[in-house]
């Protein structure tokens, strides 16, 4: 989930290092955490449409798309650069707001970074600050997956979710995951009528992205890319209607995620002929989130062919949609 419009001339986050690792670090960090945290929310939407488990042998194969509208507050930050050693913005200002990975510097934004060379001494160099998705109209945040549910016994089913490496320009992306449901009302006594069903969830979901830095951007070095790990729990409370064709879900949940994301490669600030001693694998940045969610939605069953769509709200709201096939 890395826009293209890092990897314009000048305005590339490798090409902030020579600023200084620390600098670095510190920018990098308030620009990817809107977009690491909105992930974490959009790559758990869907995992679950009815508060039903299915029984013995059941089963249910569904394509899954998720749309994550993306909110004003997300696109921008407040940089401040009293919190900088080697960076200030060209126009003077101390602090101002300036993209995140969501968003985009409408104007440009330019800062001036100080750096001391081996020869020359402290030398300056103007660059573009990045922008983000909004530069490239995408406003929202998509993830998509292919996702298996099997019955067993007794009120419990198993679910796995998975995409293979998908390589789109300079960027590569995979997912998987894994869940448990029990239906607690599976487990009360068949005296007891219920009309609607309850369960429980927990999930797991993993996504690995890489992307590339092309090598005419930024500074010089070998094998410049960034590497992203992030990593979630899901808890939710399921409740559903049990109705045989059209039915409505919801619940509430907690998302708990963190996700990590690594500079690697050979990073070399030069001046003409001069190069300065090269940076191997700067630095790491990550951000967490322990999020409640509400969840609603809607599951139309004909036969084979199922449909469902949902909206999960929380600090990052997400709408997804399924197409379902499965038995019984």
């Amino acid at each position: 989930m890395i826009p293209r419009s890092i990897a314009q001339k000048d305005s590339s986050l490798d090409a902030l290092l020579a600023a200084g690792v620390e600098d670095a670090q510190r920018f990098t960090h308030d620009y990817l955490k809107p977009g690491a945290n909105g992930l974490m929310h959009s790559m758990n939407a869907n995992w679950f449409n009815s508060a039903k488990a299915k029984p013995l042998g059941a089963f249910e194969i569904s394509v899954n798309g998720n749309y994550g509208p993306i909110k004003e507050e997300k696109k921008m930050f407040v940089m401040n650069t009293d919190l900088y050693n080697n960076v200030v913005f060209s126009s003077g200002s101390k602090t101002q707001q300036v993209a995140t990975i969501l968003g985009e510097n409408n104007p440009n934004v330019e800062v001036t970074i100080t750096y001391d060379d081996p020869i020359f001494g402290n030398q300056k160099v103007v660059v573009d600050l990045p922008s983000g998705l909004e530069a490239e109209n995408v406003n929202f945040i998509p993830t998509a997956f292919i996702q298996g549910a099997l019955g067993l016994s007794h009120g419990l089913e198993v679910k796995a979710r998975f995409m293979p490496v998908i390589s789109i320009d300079d960027v590569d992306y995979n997912m998987y995951g894994g869940a448990l449901q029990g239906e607690f009302t599976e487990w009360i006594s068949d005296d007891i009528y219920m009309p609607v069903s309850i369960s429980g969830l927990v999930a797991y979901t993993k996504v690995e992205t890489t992307y590339h830095f092309p090598g005419a951007v930024g500074i010089a070095g070998d094998n410049q890319k960034v590497e992203n790990g992030t990593s979630t729990w899901l808890f939710q409370l399921i409740g559903s209607t049990r109705w045989p064709i059209i039915n409505f879900y919801g619940g509430i949940g907690l998302i708990s995620g963190t996700s990590k994301s690594d500079l690697k490669g050979e990073y070399i600030v030069t001046n003409g002929s001069i190069s300065a001693d090269p940076i191997i694998d700067p630095f790491s940045v990550s951000s967490n989130i322990s999020d409640f969610r509400g969840t609603i939605g809607t599951k139309l069953k004909l036969g084979f062919f199922r449909l469902n769509a949902e909206y999960q709200i929380s600090d990052f709201d997400v709408f997804s949609v399924g197409v379902n096939f499965g038995w019984r």
